[in-house]
């Protein structure tokens, strides 16, 4: 995998507009002047949570089928695996977190903006089962706009698979941690990003259904400017902690910690 926005010495910040140096980024990938912080690769999340070569990643077969025959899917679907080096949006494995061993679900919005469809959905199932066969919790980090447009209602019938899924994990008495990243929204918040025992929100991410824009313009009202924010979504209670993305990993191997889980890693 690569670190594929990265290329280039310089970045326009997203928010600022002001140009960064490569360098000025950092490790966690925050501007230096208005201290947005930029969205991650897989690799660069998996590098800043997990312990060092601990993370195993299931082996997959399926691949995306443009089963609808959308237009120009097919190309949109290789052109986000030639960009991004990875074969859909969202990559699991098993892991340990600060020595806490775990089952990891990580979504890419770099890859079709991270949204859920068929494959993406049997990969979060086979976590789950993962999770419940090893006896582990399962996190799951979520970056996504939503379900696939181009799979239509194949996208939106996995919301319901995978909820019914997350049933049985609970069932078995394994906790689900859900990590909402910039951006969560659509059918991945109307679904499974609210469904964990544990709800973390990093610092700065927009979290909601339908984008600020579109409610603007069908609503009469004005909406406030922290609008659809993880620090708005903490105030009103619908998330149990936001955490600065330096402080994340530390945060959630004490999470993990505390619910004394530990079973099958590899094997």
């Amino acid at each position: 995998m690569s670190h594929y926005p990265n290329s280039g010495t310089w970045r326009a910040c997203p928010q600022c507009g002001r140009h960064v140096h490569q360098r000025q980024w950092g490790t966690y990938q925050q501007c230096p002047y208005c201290h947005y912080w930029q969205r991650l690769t897989v690799t660069q999340r998996l590098q800043q949570l997990v312990d060092t070569a601990t993370f195993q990643s299931f082996e997959t077969t399926e691949r995306p089928v443009n089963q609808l025959g959308f237009p120009d899917y097919t190309e949109k679907i290789q052109r986000a695996q030639r960009q991004t080096g990875l074969s859909e949006a969202v990559v699991c494995g098993t892991a340990t977190i600060v020595q806490q061993p775990c089952v990891l679900a990580v979504m890419d919005s770099h890859f079709m903006m991270g949204t859920l469809n068929t494959v993406v959905t049997r990969r979060l199932l086979h976590a789950s089962e993962q999770a419940r066969v090893r006896h582990l919790p399962l996190v799951i980090v979520t970056a996504s706009g939503g379900a696939r447009m181009q799979e239509g209602v194949y996208a939106l019938v996995g919301m319901n698979l995978f909820l019914a899924e997350l049933a049985r994990l609970a069932t078995a008495q394994l906790p689900l941690i859900t990590v909402l990243t910039d951006p969560t929204m659509g059918g991945v918040s109307a679904s499974f990003a609210f469904r964990g025992d544990l709800i973390v929100a990093e610092a700065g991410a927009k979290i909601g259904f339908a984008g600020a824009r579109v409610i603007q313009q069908t609503l009469p009202v004005k909406l406030p400017a922290d609008f659809q924010t993880a620090e708005q979504l903490l105030a009103n209670g619908m998330v149990d902690a936001v955490i600065e993305r330096p402080q994340l990993r530390a945060y959630l191997g004490r999470a993990l910690s505390n619910y004394g889980i530990g079973g099958q890693v590899h094997g």
